[in-house]
Order: structure tokens, then C-alpha cells, then sequence
């Protein structure tokens, strides 16, 4: 498939990118979570070019790339990052509590708690939509099948789980209907790869009928000749993905922090089917939006973490918690 090549040329690109560090003024490496791996390689280039111009000074930038916790398990366990890019602020807040390498004002760093884009959660199906999926309750009719990621490991997982039971549970109107509701949907799930990524490869390799997934991801698909299309559910989740960096890193790291949430930075997100959260910038020429005059719809109903599931420390004790967790509960009951 197209995404799988090009998958394969980021990497080449990547084993380049470390060779050619060791000749670079100023190295510095970014730990992030699956989705990001193109979108970061754009904002590296733009941000190395600019720094250039403004120092003289040649900077290369590093990426490590994986599942979200165990990205964050990695800084834990000595992985020397300069700047953590992940996919729930519960992540960089282990990585405070369990190694004190993240400042615990973290959050005050950027704007938006330190959420320099955000995204939403989609539904990627098949081209000409065949089986007419609309809205969740098409998730759990008999013979649709879902492919998600495995919320246990994966962070767009996580924020695809809350999407499905915020839903349900402002449609059904209880918790107990909307944990009935969600444990319906993972039975429906083929499989739970452990991250997006490979969750996306599963669904462009041919298995499943709809994806649930962020929005960049079905945009990158397109934006690399696969032939999907997606579907923005009546109510769904505003995605934000924090990022800090780590109490050793240097000038470099703060600035390339600030960069992120600067126009050119911005710039660089959308291009890359990435929300920006800085008013005003241009989000003109995105390639393979649906609507390229519209090309971030706003949905019908959006959910966020802070008004409709309180803190992180809260939901993912109730929901992702290893022994006691909701959601540990309903994979568990479908035998994945």
C-alpha cells in the first residue's frame, strides 16, 4: 500500500537523520507517540531552516516514536529526551510522578495546556462508505467490523474509548448503558493492535469495515493515495495531544517548544491534517481534505476531557486502571 511505503522512506529517512547528528551543532530528540512520525518530520525541517537563518547554527532533531505509554515508560526508564510530544497529559504527568525528569508545571509551558494542536476522533471507512456508516450506533450492529487500537497500550486508543462512551452515555443517558454500549463495540473489534499506527496499517491492509481513529490519520491516508474516505460522527471528542520539555533540556529544546506555536509551526501542523489552536493561521492548500474550504469542520457535539470526564488522574483510574479499569473489564469479557 502507498501509506506502507511511505512509511518505509520515513524510516530511511530517520536512520539518515541519526547519521548525519553526530555532525550537527546542536542534536536534540523528540519522544512522541505513533501518528506523528511524518508530522514531526515536516516541523523538524521547517524548524531547523529557520534556526539556521536566525544562529548560523546547523540543528538536527531527533524522533522516537511508539505507543504513547510505553513512549512515556521509555523516559521513564532513562530514555534521554529533550522534548515530549505524546498523546495524554496522563503520560507526561507518570513521567513527573515516577522520574521527576518533567517539571510539574508542565502545562503552563505552552498555551492550552501546553496542547500546541488537537485533533478529533473519526470514523475511516471504506470508499463509497459500503456498509453506510453514520454514527456510533452503526459501530455495534451485527457483522460491522471495528478496528481500533488497544487502549491499554495505545493513546489515540484511550481517546477513542472516551469518544464511544461519552457518546452513549449523552445518548443513553446512563453509565451502565453506556459501559453495556461500548463493551458491544470491542466485541465487534477484530483485533486491538497495541498502537494507531498499526492499527491504521491493519485497516489499509484490508481488515475491518471502519476505523476508529483520529482525523489526521485518516487525512494522511488520503494525503498518500489511499482510497478511503471518513465519516465526522454526530458527537465525538476534541483530541489534545500535550508536550513539554524534560528539566535537562537546553535553550534549544524551549525554543523549539515555542516554535511549535508559532504561525510557521501552526502552518505545519495543518498541512499534515493536524489542528491548529492559534487563531488565525492559514489553513489554506491542505491536500486531501474533504472540504477544502472547511477543511477542521466543527462537529454537531464536542466532547472534552475537562467538561465531560473532570481530570486525567480521575477518568484513568476509572477507565484504563490495569487491575480495576472500566475498559480492562470489557476487553477483557471479549477475549481480546
Amino acid at each position: 500500500m502507498k501509506l506502507r511505503s511511505a512509511l518505509m522512506a520515513a524510516l530511511l529517512s530517520l536512520s539518515a537523520l541519526f547519521s548525519l547528528s553526530v555532525r550537527a551543532d546542536v542534536t536534540l530528540l523528540n519522544v512522541s507517540y505513533d501518528p506523528t512520525r511524518e508530522l514531526y518530520q515536516e516541523v523538524n525541517k521547517t524548524f531547523a531552516e529557520k534556526w539556521k537563518q536566525q544562529t548560523g547554527q546547523t540543528v538536527e532533531i531527533s524522533q522516537s516514536h511508539g505507543g504513547s505509554g510505553k513512549q512515556a515508560r521509555s523516559v521513564i526508564d532513562g530514555l534521554e529526551a529533550d522534548v515530549v510530544t505524546l498523546a495524554l497529559a496522563a503520560d507526561i504527568d507518570a513521567i513527573v510522578e515516577k522520574s521527576k525528569r518533567i517539571a510539574p508545571d508542565w502545562a503552563t509551558r505552552l498555551p492550552n495546556r501546553s496542547t500546541p494542536y488537537s485533533s478529533t476522533i473519526v470514523f475511516v471507512v471504506r470508499k463509497g462508505n459500503p456498509r453506510q456508516i453514520k454514527d456510533w450506533e452503526d459501530l455495534v450492529k451485527p457483522g460491522t467490523v471495528v478496528v481500533t487500537a488497544n487502549p491499554k497500550t495505545s493513546g489515540g486508543a484511550r481517546w477513542a474509548y472516551l469518544a464511544a462512551w461519552g457518546a452513549a452515555q449523552q445518548k443513553l443517558g446512563s453509565p451502565d448503558k453506556a459501559k453495556d454500549f461500548v463493551a458491544k463495540l470491542y466485541k465487534n473489534a477484530v483485533s486491538l493492535p497495541s498502537s494507531g499506527r498499526d492499527a491504521t496499517t491493519a485497516f489499509l491492509g484490508g481488515t475491518g469495515d471502519v476505523f476508529l481513529t483520529y482525523e489526521n490519520e485518516a487525512i494522511l491516508a488520503k494525503q498518500s493515495g489511499e482510497d478511503l474516505d471518513w465519516v465526522y460522527p454526530d458527537t465525538t471528542l476534541l483530541i489534545e495531544n500535550p508536550a513539554a520539555v524534560t528539566i535537562t533540556a537546553n535553550a534549544k529544546a524551549k525554543a523549539y517548544l515555542d516554535f511549535v506555536v508559532s504561525p510557521a509551526g501552526q502552518r505545519a501542523f495543518a498541512l499534515k491534517g493536524f489542528r491548529p489552536v492559534v487563531k488565525g493561521v492559514d489553513t489554506s492548500g491542505i491536500p486531501k481534505v474533504k472540504d477544502a474550504n472547511n477543511p477542521f469542520p466543527e462537529p454537531k457535539r464536542l466532547l472534552t476531557v475537562a467538561k465531560d470526564f473532570g481530570d486525567w488522574d480521575t477518568l484513568s483510574k476509572k477507565f484504563f486502571d490495569a487491575n480495576t479499569g472500566i475498559v480492562v473489564q470489557i476487553i477483557a469479557a471479549t477475549g481480546h
